[in-house]
């Protein structure tokens, strides 16, 4: 999976934890936008989690631009306050959001889910 955070002790911190779960690969990690199609191409990664609020774009926006350059990888949106506004854009985008605060077993439930949708 490849990982898109801006702040990078929290970045660094959850990459750690997200690789300690059995058949997780934090294969990298990226800090904006921009950085994250190429990295996804790179990588081939099967799962993007993408902070949903990045500092050069917002989360809908680099999913868009990584499945332009990696269509096959699912998006799991990551964010610090997830309203209706945010799930619902999440949803119409095909993708989960998990709040940052919903702790790491519900991210990797997640990720999970969506390698798995991916590979259906």
């Amino acid at each position: 999976m490849l990982l898109v955070e801006d702040n990078e002790v929290y970045r660094d911190s959850l990459a750690f934890l997200l690789a300690r779960h059995e058949g997780i690969e934090v294969a990298g990690v990226v800090g904006t936008a921009a950085a994250a199609p190429g990295a996804s191409v790179n990588l081939a990664a099967d799962v993007a989690v993408v902070d949903y609020r990045l500092p050069d774009e917002d989360g809908l926006q680099a999913a868009e631009l990584i499945r332009a350059r990696s269509p096959s990888t699912a998006i799991v949106f990551l964010s610090a306050s997830a309203g209706d506004e945010e799930r619902g854009a999440a949803r119409r985008a095909g993708a989960d959001l998990i709040r940052k605060d919903d702790g790491v077993d519900t991210l990797v439930g997640a990720v999970r889910a969506a390698a798995g949708r991916r590979g259906a």
